[in-house]
């Protein structure tokens, strides 16, 4: 049962999670330099409640992270979309992969259709992604998508003694750097 929007990319599905999506998300919880920056590595009964708020959130504020699944083959590859848990600096668009998808540009073919989502339905002003100085992966895929380095942010607790930047642009100039995506 899909409980929000379909968005559909070349090679990708995003949905709202659904129960069979979670042994991915496990996966992905257990894997220790995936999980390095955004939480750190959990058992799978940790991330069941991860899950569940992820998936609540699109129930209580209308929209949270996507599930991202390959087209081609149906697997689960990631979690990426716009999050704001209570206490955030500000709407984020949030991204991860499984390692085994790392590095094909499924974070930013799916961060893109995640950011057009936020702007163009949600109405954001503003796209911000929060992250760590030394995840320079993460920073490399900001720049790539047009945000810049706003200076030092700070997350609710428990989360409150990580180090992270705030990486943002306007919406409008989303739209002028998303003309250089289209095909």
């Amino acid at each position: 049962m899909l409980n929000g929007p379909l968005l559909v990319t070349e090679r990708l599905i995003l949905r709202p999670p659904a129960a069979e999506d979670f042994d991915g998300f496990a996966g992905m919880c257990a894997e220790e330099e995936t999980m390095r920056f955004i939480g750190g590595h959990c058992p799978r009964s940790q991330a069941w409640r991860l899950w569940c708020t992820l998936a609540g959130a699109w129930h209580i504020r209308g929209f949270s992270m996507f599930s991202v699944i390959e087209r081609d083959s149906g697997e689960w590859v990631g979690r990426v979309g716009p999050w704001e848990p209570d206490g955030w600096p500000a709407p984020e668009i949030a991204y991860g992969v499984r390692a085994q998808f790392a590095g094909k540009g499924y974070a930013f073919e799916a961060a893109v259709a995640a950011c057009d989502f936020a702007v163009e339905f949600l109405k954001w002003s503003e796209l911000m992604h929060t992250i760590d100085p030394d995840n320079v992966r993460s920073q490399a895929l900001a720049r790539r998508l047009g945000a810049t380095n706003s200076g030092p942010s700070r997350l609710p607790a428990p989360f409150q003694d990580a180090p992270v930047d705030a990486w943002t642009q306007s919406a409008d100039a989303w739209r002028v750097k998303r003309k250089e995506f289209r095909p």
